[in-house]
């Protein structure tokens, strides 16, 4: 077993695919903290079916997939912002609202041209161990604002989570870190597709963070402990697809679950 996995990570696409794999993980963590807590779980999940929707309609154009799907996916994600702070459409519907209509605009757009072919499914299902070193570039220069974001702006990240309209009331420029964090989300959740696919990236920005809660009481050490989750979870989760011939996004997620069951008991036992 051993030999097999130190095989495995001596080859140059396994690298690749555990550098951005993890980078990806932790930036998600890091920002599913902010959305879970401000009850926007859910638009990881949005976003993905949106990404998904932007990147086969680009594709039957002859579009560059990405530089499509991006700038697409930020708008949604303000407009799910938008649709939520909304007294008529609230958060959970909003999120219902867009991600099923840009997952039936996709669907629709493949099967009037090529059909669901092995592009379009590496989006839906992930294809992690395929990242091209322009991907890990590309993920690497996402998470460096991510990181600078949480590190440099903690207090006002801190403030605008947990009480907005005292967050303004002090001279907080909530609506710009709510936008930033709206954009570096959408950013992750486009190059995620890459790793997890659209049907499972949502599980990166929700999990580490509802998992490192069970235990964890600050948000400082649930920043910290999410981020940490999300990166052993991904290890875990990759290794076990190599030994085991399992499709890798799934595997990542179920790493998840188990860490949420073990973080849960763990919190149990804490509070008895």
């Amino acid at each position: 077993m051993l030999d097999t996995l130190v095989l495995m990570f001596s080859q140059p696409f396994m690298q690749r695919a555990v550098f951005g794999g993890i980078v990806i993980s932790v930036c998600a963590a890091l920002l599913g903290v902010s959305l879970v807590l401000k009850r926007y779980s859910m638009i990881g999940d949005g976003l993905s079916h949106v990404g998904f929707g932007a990147v086969v309609v680009a594709s039957a154009l002859n579009f560059a997939p990405l530089a499509v799907a991006i700038p697409v996916v930020v708008i949604a994600a303000f407009l799910l912002l938008r649709l939520g702070e909304s007294s008529e459409i609230k958060g959970d519907a909003a999120v219902a609202l867009v991600s099923t209509g840009a997952l039936a605009i996709g669907v629709v757009a493949s099967s009037l041209t090529t059909g669901m072919n092995q592009d379009f499914n590496s989006y839906m299902f992930g294809t992690i161990l395929g990242l091209s070193k322009s991907d890990v570039i590309v993920s690497l220069a996402v998470s460096i604002p991510v990181l600078i974001l949480f590190i440099l702006f903690y207090n006002r990240i801190f403030a605008v989570t947990f009480d907005e309209s005292f967050a303004k009331a002090v001279g907080v420029k909530a609506g710009v870190y709510n936008a930033l964090v709206a954009v570096l989300t959408s950013l992750v959740i486009v190059l995620g597709m890459r790793l997890m696919g659209a049907l499972l990236i949502s599980s990166l920005v929700i999990f580490p963070s509802l998992t490192s809660m069970r235990v964890c009481k600050t948000f400082r050490s649930v920043v910290i402990t999410s981020g940490i989750v999300s990166a052993v979870c991904f290890l875990f989760g990759i290794c076990a697809s190599v030994l085991y011939d399992l499709p890798t996004g799934a595997s990542i997620v179920i790493s998840n679950i188990v860490a949420f069951v073990i973080f849960w008991i763990v919190g149990k036992i804490k509070n008895s």
